[in-house]
């Protein structure tokens, strides 16, 4: 590797230095610094394994270095040490004598000798007398924050909504790293023949159990295959794919998906219109509108039109009662994709729930006035905070005598999850590795 570009443990230390300093997202800065210091082969894998472990277990390494450490440390140094006892504790393949000696070179070239020599006394001292017991922490929601590595006042939060048995479930599920899973474009082929052609470039991918669209990646990343170039298929969430099904759609309809990008559910939509009716996407931002429109080129989905709008306005461009369906997919916490984005569970605060839940009415009212009589409006969102949505459609119901409880339309396969004749689903990350996701559907009176 050439000098001008940082190795894997180099580039590691960076990423988690710019989330920490910039609140940068873990998953766009990965990306960026592959490419930037031209990491491939194994080493992508080791950097997307040491990044998100670090983030994931913070709070419990900061607990296993406290001991240690006898002042206040510069952010780097801090992080140093957070991902090198992350390879000591976590990881079985790397030999501790390689992680402290990449450890100390690090702190010698970012910082002097004192550094370094305090780098190396931290580790080597957990190296002897290793790390402290958690069971010495006796209040059983601050060991399971501590445990689990999630902040004290979200499992205060979710034991307070769903009990201590179901937070540590949901707690465990998001340390683990997600599958990858993709949505198969049935208006161009079948899901078996997207299987073969991915076995045939050597993928390892298996059908899911959980929709008919939907494939598992088991090994390999799917962006990069001849499938995804040629528009066959889209890298999507599992429990976001059944947001489109609950749409209740038939052919010829005329959509408005708001709050729309990236696009996955546009696409989905698209898709079972089979080309027909009109998906009119808007977002805020338009360059991720951008992304919306070259979505809908790869797949070969005309019946997609994506524009610039700022979703609380909506009855300013469009007519009141025009659209037959409406998905208000809504800016929310993202409390259900922690295993994605780690770094969220760190910076968000209580706060921001009741600042988002303003913000989701808002979208409502005005969809709602764009909305045919007789039509579904379906909300979702990947959070799975109770008073952010329960809070949300219940105050929506109140402030809007037209709209009744609709029940949800899901996959045969999925019904299980739901009361019968139920107007909402919380999915939970341990359901079935999908994100932690919130869908209800509400009808318009004729």
């Amino acid at each position: 590797m050439s000098k001008k570009n940082k190795n894997v443990r180099e580039s590691a230390l960076e990423i988690l230095e710019a989330i920490d300093k910039q609140q940068a997202y873990s998953n766009l800065l990965l990306n960026q610094v592959i490419n930037k210091n031209q990491i491939k082969g194994p080493d992508v894998g080791l950097l997307t394994e040491i990044v998100y472990g670090t983030l994931q277990r913070k709070l419990t390494l900061d607990y296993f270095l406290q001991p240690f450490i006898k002042k206040k440390l510069e952010v780097w140094v801090m992080n140093l040490l957070r991902l090198s006892l992350y390879q000591m504790h976590y990881l079985d393949k790397i030999p501790d004598r390689a992680v402290l000696f990449e450890a100390v070179e690090i702190a010698k070239k970012r910082g002097h000798k004192g550094i370094a020599s305090l780098v190396n006394g931290v580790l080597r001292a957990i190296q002897r007398q290793g790390v402290p017991s958690l069971e010495e922490i006796k209040d059983p929601l601050k060991r399971l924050s501590i445990e689990m590595s999630h902040p004290l006042w979200l499992v205060q939060r979710w034991e307070k909504q769903y009990g201590l048995a179901l937070t540590k479930e949901m707690c465990a599920e998001n340390l683990i790293a997600p599958v990858q899973t993709a949505r198969v474009n049935t208006t161009k082929i079948t899901r078996d023949e997207v299987l073969s052609m991915l076995r045939n470039e050597g993928f390892e991918v298996e059908p899911s159990v959980i929709l008919p669209v939907s494939i598992r990646i088991l090994r390999g990343n799917v962006a990069n295959s001849t499938a995804f170039e040629k528009g066959y298929l889209s890298i999507q969430d599992e429990s976001s794919m059944i947001v489109a099904y609950t749409l209740d759609l038939e052919e010829n309809m005329t959509i408005l998906d708001a709050c729309a990008a990236p696009g996955g559910k546009t696409g989905h939509i698209a898709e079972l219109l089979n080309g027909t009716g009109k998906v009119q996407a808007i977002d805020i931002h338009s360059h991720k509108v951008k992304l919306i429109q070259s979505n809908a080129a790869r797949l070969g989905l005309s019946n997609i039109e994506a524009s610039v709008l700022d979703s609380r306005k909506v009855s300013e461009k469009f007519s009141h009662e025009v659209f037959d369906r409406i998905l208000v997919d809504a800016p929310c916490s993202g409390l259900g994709v922690l295993r994605k984005k780690p770094d969220i569970k760190y910076v968000k605060k209580p706060e921001d729930i009741d600042n988002l839940k303003n913000i989701q009415q808002n979208i409502l009212n005005e969809a709602a006035k764009t909305l045919k009589k007789g039509g579904i409006l379906v909300y979702s969102t990947c959070t799975v905070d109770k008073e952010e949505n329960y809070g949300t459609i219940n105050d929506f119901l109140q402030n809007h005598p037209e709209f009744k409880e609709y029940p949800l339309q899901l996959p045969d396969s999925l019904t299980y999850l739901l009361e019968e004749g139920s107007n909402a689903l919380q999915i939970f990350p341990q359901d079935f590795g999908g994100d932690g996701f919130f869908i209800a559907s509400f009808k318009k009176s004729m």
